[in-house]
């Protein structure tokens, strides 16, 4: 058998439907921005393979911090044990954090750090016999596929089949532009009218939605307001983390500061899956206690795994540097600049920047679904012409690894004007 026969005999893959999937692309190595398949042919990965890798695939860098770090100490478990390389994770990604971030809990991946934050912000509550066990959650918001992080999702044929068994959730509207106040008012009706414990939130960018964006003013009103009224926020920072949105973190935007933050994806550079949850030192003293039935309770096997802390602090130093800094700032501007190419399209209905991130919307015939027929052609023509996107529906984004070249930039944009012409027509 071939691999790809060896792959559709044994594997199930995520988000698809196999009786009716195209094949997937068997993929043999990558390096820099570019993937290469076992026929050699050569894909642009445009996406950073869901928004993971910013560094480029096969980043020498991380790759011998892995390494170094395997020939040390591959892992222990961290029950009752700790070690330098999840002590130097902890400390310098709080000081990259909003500067009230003072606890880390270390977990496995985007769900996960979700699933922790929200268990905590309920638990907070109990541990001072109060019972508050609504959450507030944006429509449209992903949060991942655990349980309680899909409970606050709000795309609903990733649901549906779960509905009557999930946590109680209020969604409030997005503070899109003109949608300011309904937001606010929407947050407060919730909490006069339940006992919410927290509003978990993706500052500024909700990925999954499509890449809907609103301003850090908006999101400034809303935690102002679960602040007044002593409700925990959480911000899902698993996308937006580590550049995206042009400074560090999407919080750093704001005027306020959340309770609760979480981290993964871009967290190792897109290597080792970890993930982190951060917390305020009064969340955490809430748990502080003589009484152990108070304590925090989840843990997970390859909790703070060492060879990911050397993968994470790699990638921290280059985060850091003034190469990748510069490349954020240009890939920003590069966008800006098709933007401004393309937002008069007759066949462009939105366009939207920020970061490295980059959306717009094509206009469709019809009712588009997320998994739709538009959003198939564009996906396929895309693979074809040697790009990798995926496509929302309607809405083609760009989230580029941060050491994209222009020449790769311009194949890019080149075939997103070539899709609106071929396949929206």
């Amino acid at each position: 058998m071939t691999l790809l026969e060896k792959d559709q005999k044994y594997i199930w893959h995520p988000y698809t439907q196999h009786k009716t999937a195209a094949l997937p692309v068997v993929i043999k190595s990558g390096n820099g921005a570019l993937l290469y398949d076992i026929d050699g042919k050569e894909y642009i990965d445009a996406i950073a393979s869901w928004w993971v890798n910013p560094f480029g695939h096969s980043n020498k860098f991380i790759a011998d911090a892995i390494y170094k770090q395997l020939t040390t100490l591959e892992h222990v478990l961290f029950g009752g044990f700790t070690h330098e390389p999840a002590i130097q994770v902890s400390e310098q990604l709080l000081a990259m954090m909003p500067s009230n971030q003072q606890k880390v809990f270390f977990s496995d991946n985007g769900s996960t750090a979700v699933e922790v934050a929200i268990k905590v912000a309920f638990q907070y509550f109990f541990n001072q016999n109060q019972k508050k066990t609504t959450l507030i959650a944006f429509e449209d918001a992903f949060h991942g596929d655990t349980f309680a992080a899909m409970a606050a999702s709000g795309i609903s044929f990733y649901t549906q089949a779960f509905a009557e068994m999930f946590l109680d959730v209020i969604r409030i509207p997005v503070p899109v532009k003109g949608k300011e106040q309904e937001s606010y008012d929407s947050l407060q009706k919730v909490i006069d009218t339940y006992e919410v414990s927290a509003f978990i939130f993706e500052p500024l960018v909700l990925g999954a939605a499509g890449m809907v964006m609103y301003e850090p003013e908006a999101l400034d009103k809303l935690m102002e307001i679960c602040k007044k009224n002593n409700v925990l926020t959480i911000a899902d920072e698993v996308m937006t983390g580590f550049g995206k949105t042009g400074k560090t973190f999407a919080c750093d935007y704001l005027q306020n500061q959340p309770d609760m933050m979480c981290v993964s994806k871009a967290l190792t550079g897109g290597t080792i899956p970890m993930a982190i949850t951060t917390f305020t030192q009064e969340v955490f003293y809430a748990f502080y206690s003589d009484d152990i039935n108070k304590a925090l309770f989840h843990g997970h096997t390859f909790t703070a795994n060492p060879t990911g802390c050397a993968a994470a602090l790699a990638s921290f130093e280059l985060l850091q540097t003034d190469e990748i800094q510069n490349n954020i700032q240009h890939i920003n501007q590069r966008h800006l600049q098709f933007q401004e190419k393309i937002k008069g399209h007759s066949k462009v209905l939105t366009t939207r920047v920020l970061g490295v991130i980059f959306a717009l919307e094509i206009q469709s015939a019809e009712d588009e679904q997320y998994y739709g027929n538009m959003r198939n052609k564009l996906y396929n023509f895309f693979i074809d012409n040697g790009v990798v996107l995926r496509p929302v529906g309607n809405t083609v984004y760009i989230l580029p690894p941060y050491i994209m070249t222009d020449s790769q930039l311009d194949k890019i944009y080149k075939t997103i004007e070539d899709a609106i012409e071929h396949v929206s027509s």
